[in-house]
């Protein structure tokens, strides 16, 4: 059982410091990405694929290429938080320093704001469709243009502070209580996404659905193969937030086998069978609807069955909530926790993200197909390089080792003080693949707007998490050979011939 006592308590409280038990299961990790994937942002995203023109099965492969790749990554940002006990801010004290940690932090906790604003208005949007079908007088206050403020209707607040204070009083009951509910909440949706397939599929005959629903012209050989290599870039950057907040997670694991084997069953296995109902789903909205509809709410919408209607809506709400406190609750709270472990705890951190989520009004930049896509490669710009960094300090500089009670010291002769508790080598690094990740997705966007050129540029956006990553680290590997920090073979030396050996190795 870890000692916490000799910890600076300026760096911890109970939630940072190391876990004294780690209990998940396979099974845990599993419901985890169940809970993640099932959600209406990720039919929603998965749907707006069509929208690049591509057709069913092109749709399919991106999807499971996508999630093969995000799958490897997991694993790799799993490892050093399971190994040591902690959580993504305190495991980058390792890479950024002590004090410096906080750079990565801030930037993922306000990254994770974006996405509870995202995922609570999506499935309020399941609520709104409730409340219209057992209280029509409602419809009125879901007009905008007489009863909105700042783009959204006075239902869509109503629906959203009600879903805003659900998801808070799930999160408030502790980590235990998020367990359980997530262990549920995943399969559920499940059951009525299948539900819906079937019902779909056999309204509208097996020999009626087509596999080509691309949303504009067909493609040539050529752009198919680069517009599906755009697509499977946006799977990943769909998932760079639960990636690189995996180690929040596995850090609660008993061990990192039953965490690859939650992630193989939770990943590629599940997502496989997420990418069929996603599919088969739309492809059957076709004949049965007369168009094509990849929004799971609308789709439900459409059936005429007030009990389709509630139970569909209740479970994407359910669904919505689980994935929404799992990776953009937790996380942000332990980020913003990070900051002041003593005047912040991790309910206090969790409660500043479900507020700055209302600000941010993610209903004006999340809406459509296009604005989708936008989104999701300017967020992928901000975590690629974050995700390289911890990757090149933990694997390459690192080799993977990490003395866990030095990332809870302030004490100048501590491994990972650095210069002032910051490793101007991280600094660095964020600066030199962060800026050009961010500019990947802003000039396309810019040089389109201002008629600059005729030529679709804007597919460099979709590869923004990856450019982010990749520079991200070869910026820190450089650095670090050419001014090392984390590689000090002497002061490794002097450590050993002391008898200080890595907390993980």
């Amino acid at each position: 059982m870890p000692d916490h006592s000799p910890y600076d308590p300026s760096l911890t409280n109970e939630d940072l410091a190391p876990l004294r038990t780690q209990s998940w299961s396979s099974y845990n990790i599993f419901a985890f990405w169940m809970s993640d994937v099932h959600s209406v942002g990720g039919y929603v995203t998965a749907g707006s694929l069509f929208a690049l023109g591509l057709a069913s099965w092109q749709v399919l492969i991106s999807l499971l290429v996508g999630i093969v790749i995000v799958n490897v990554f997991c694993n790799l940002v799993a490892k050093p938080s399971q190994m040591a006990g902690v959580p993504f801010p305190v495991i980058n004290r390792a890479i950024f320093g002590v004090r410096g940690a906080n750079i990565p932090a801030i930037v993922r906790g306000c990254i994770a704001i974006a996405w509870y604003g995202v995922q609570t208005y999506l499935a309020s949007q399941s609520l709104i469709i409730i409340f219209l079908k057992f209280w029509p007088a409602t419809a009125t206050l879901n007009d905008s243009g007489r009863y909105g403020f700042l783009g959204l209707s006075a239902l869509g607040y109503i629906c959203y502070a009600i879903l805003w204070v659900a998801q808070a009083a799930v999160f408030w009951k502790g980590m235990e209580a998020i367990r359980r509910f997530i262990d549920w909440a995943g399969p559920a949706v499940y059951v009525v996404m299948l539900v819906l397939a079937i019902y779909l599929v056999a309204k509208a005959g097996w020999s009626n659905l087509s596999l080509n629903l691309s949303q504009g012209k067909s493609l040539d050989f050529t752009h198919s193969i680069t517009t599906m290599l755009s697509a499977i870039a946006l799977v990943v950057s769909y998932f760079s937030g639960p990636m690189l907040n995996f180690g929040d997670f596995s850090r609660y694991g008993r061990s990192f086998s039953a965490v690859k084997r939650g992630n193989l069953l939770g990943l590629p296995v599940n997502f496989l069978f997420f990418s069929l109902l996603t599919v088969i789903t739309a492809s059957a909205t076709v004949p049965v609807f007369g168009e094509l509809i990849t929004d799971p709410i609308m789709t439900v919408q459409r059936i005429d069955s007030t009990f389709a209607i509630l139970l569909g809506g209740l479970t994407f709400v359910i669904a919505t909530v689980g994935i929404n406190i799992v990776a953009n609750f937790i996380s942000p709270a332990f980020d913003f926790s990070n900051v002041s472990p003593q005047r912040i705890s991790w309910r206090t951190g969790g409660m500043i993200a479900a507020a700055g989520s209302v600000l941010l009004t993610p209903w004006n930049w999340y809406s459509n197909p296009a604005a989708i896509q936008y989104t999701l490669g300017l967020l992928g710009a901000l975590i690629g390089p974050l995700f390289g960094i911890l990757i090149a300090g933990y694997y390459v500089c690192s080799r993977q080792r990490v003395w866990v009670d030095d990332l809870f010291t302030l004490s100048t002769t501590g491994r990972y003080w650095f210069r002032g508790g910051y490793n101007p080598n991280a600094v660095w690094a964020i600066v030199l693949s962060g800026v050009p990740a961010v500019l990947s997705v802003l000039v396309p966007r810019l040089l389109l707007d201002l008629h600059v050129t005729t030529y679709d540029v804007g597919w460099i956006a979709n590869y923004s998490w990856f450019i982010g990553c990749g520079l991200g680290f070869a910026a820190f590997t450089l650095l670090e050979r050419m001014s090392p920090r984390i590689i000090d073979l002497d002061r490794d030396a002097a450590l050993a011939s002391n008898g200080i050996a890595p907390a993980v190795a």
